[in-house]
């Protein structure tokens, strides 16, 4: 029976550095021994890891700084070698701002160096490697995200008699909220926005308690609010993103697909496929100069007993 590609994910971790010709942005490449090669950080996805959850491991693991994801870098493929066979092995990259950490030697990683974009270009090992510093070096490197949630888990609309907009979330939901609490984190949020939907306030509640950041209730956001006010709806997410923030915005299913169908359309951002989520589900909006620069969707986190 054949098996699937390998699952990978890393970043190019990128910091500005300041000498007598002023700011100029820096990537961290770092050196493995047991291929002997200089690559950006990334690696295999652990059991039931997410990418992006991967992605931040495996960059803190190699190079000990945290990061802030930033827009994604695409995905890379080739094949892997070992014991005589290959197999296809698929690499996810995202920008990341280092904000703090500091590097040390181990068996895996022995060396980082921070280098302009155009000597890590040249210093890289391997071609893929060089792709991604193309990719990250054709926009500017600090961009914002508006993390654009649509509501957990609630139930079924037919079977709740009363006002829609009072439908609470289901026990599913209620750990959906919890779970998303690890994912969103890692963006550095800075303000929660949310319909006034009780079940959409309800799952970023934990967020909102997580980081001691209130949630502001935006009717515009809802079912109800959205219809013929779509522009006003797209002017309010753009004016969200602003560089170096994230804001999380929780709304719902007639509402994200069309307003993130909007963004992409006003941008040449392309999409590919269905623009909707599950319930618990993540569209990540990448933002430069109040401009759609990067999309892309993660699924409803993981509960326990999946």
């Amino acid at each position: 029976m054949s098996r699937g590609p390998i699952k990978a994910a890393g970043g190019v971790v990128w910091r500005l550095a300041t000498d007598d010709d002023g700011a100029k942005v820096e990537v961290a490449i770092i050196h493995r021994p047991r291929y002997d090669d200089w690559s950006i950080p990334k690696g295999k996805l652990a059991p039931g890891e997410s990418l992006i959850e991967g992605a931040l491991r495996e960059v803190h693991e190699e190079t000990g700084y945290r990061v802030q994801p930033g827009r994604p870098l695409g995905e890379v493929r080739y094949l892997k070698k070992s014991g005589g066979a290959a197999r296809e092995k698929v690499v996810h990259y995202w920008a990341m701002r280092a904000v703090g950490g500091k590097f040390s030697p181990g068996q895996e990683v022995d060396e980082l160096r921070w280098l302009p974009i155009a000597e890590a270009h040249e210093f890289v090992t391997r071609a893929t490697d060089r792709e991604v510093l193309e990719h990250f070096s054709r926009r500017p490197p600090l961009t914002g995200s508006v993390l654009l949630v649509r509501h957990a888990s609630a139930g079924s609309r037919s079977k709740w008699e009363g006002d829609d907009a009072l439908r609470p979330l289901d026990e599913d939901g209620e750990e959906q909220a919890e779970e998303l609490v690890r994912l969103l984190s890692r963006f550095g949020v800075d303000a929660i926005v949310s319909a006034d939907y009780v079940r959409c306030v309800d799952s970023v509640r934990p967020l909102s308690e997580a980081l001691g950041v209130p949630v502001a209730e935006e009717p515009l956001l809802s079912e109800r609010g959205f219809p013929g006010r779509e522009e006003e709806a797209v002017e309010l997410v753009r004016s969200l993103g602003s560089p170096g923030g994230a804001v999380v915005v929780c709304s719902q299913t007639g509402v994200i697909p069309e307003l993130v169908e909007r963004l992409a359309a006003d941008a040449d951002v392309d999409l590919d496929g269905d623009l909707s989520v599950k319930k618990g589900g993540v569209w990540a909006l990448s933002f430069y100069d109040h401009k759609l620069v990067g999309a892309e969707a993660f699924p409803p986190p993981k509960m326990s007993g999946q």
